[in-house]
């Protein structure tokens, strides 16, 4: 049999989240197949002190790339598959993939991986309440009433992980348009296989994102996952699973 590969699960940018409730309705599976790997990514979850300083997105993506290097280092991982979930982990890996590419064998990136407009507002803080927060989960899902319990219950966690001293200076700071700091990726020197996903559902993010970072990618695809929202594996888990699984494994 094959060795079993290694990867890197970099979860999404909403406020409150952490990599354990992002990747919890796929990663037992991909566990089967991968040595998964699942971070908190700076400014989230155990990461939000000393994060002072960063402003902006691309500041952000190019921070949690190095914080990815480091953990590989320290982990003794050569070389490792990464999935990255939207604006938060998506940025990152495309950051990685430049910063670092021959630590990196294959890619996916979902929901546009943060290449599209900066939102208009910001989520949640402007109404810090539970309510608030479970309306803006509802968004990641293609059809709430299909996760009401876990949107229940994923409200209150998040809030209370929102509500943690720094959390919400570090979420600002994170959809700041500012002049100056480092450069874009430039997708076009991407050389790394890179798999787009984003579901057909999505009310958070266009496909045409998606469509454009793929244009963009030399040898990227993007496979766009029918009735499936922003979150595409909770709404599609078993998709999701066999899309990661079969480009990763190719």
């Amino acid at each position: 049999m094959p060795a079993t590969s290694d990867l890197v699960l970099l979860h999404g940018g909403g406020p409150g989240v952490d990599a354990a409730s992002n990747w919890a309705s796929v990663r037992a599976r991909l566990a089967g197949g991968f040595r998964c790997l699942a971070p908190d990514l700076l400014g989230f979850g155990t990461r939000i002190a000393g994060t002072d300083g960063i402003e902006g997105p691309r500041a952000w993506a190019l921070a949690r790339a190095r914080q990815i290097v480091d953990i590989l280092d320290r982990q003794g991982l050569e070389r490792v598959h990464v999935v990255g979930n939207s604006a938060a982990g998506g940025a990152a890996a495309l950051a990685l993939l430049a910063l670092a590419p021959e630590r990196i064998d294959r890619a996916v990136v979902m929901g546009g991986a943060g290449t599209g407009p900066l939102p208009r507002t910001v989520p949640f803080y402007d109404d810090p309440t539970e309510q608030s927060m479970r309306a803006t989960l509802a968004r990641l899902v293609a059809d709430e009433s299909v996760h009401s319990g876990l949107l229940d219950e994923l409200a209150g966690v998040r809030l209370r992980q929102a509500l943690r001293p720094g959390a919400e200076r570090a979420f600002r700071s994170m959809f700041a348009d500012v002049a100056g700091g480092p450069p874009p990726v430039d997708l076009t020197k991407i050389v790394n296989p890179v798999l787009a996903l984003h579901g057909e559902r999505d009310r958070v993010s266009p496909v045409e994102v998606s469509e454009r970072l793929a244009a963009a990618v030399p040898g990227a695809r993007l496979e766009v996952v029918a009735g499936a929202g922003h979150w595409i594996h909770v709404d599609r888990p078993d998709e999701f699973c066999t899309l990661v699984e079969e480009f990763l494994n190719a």
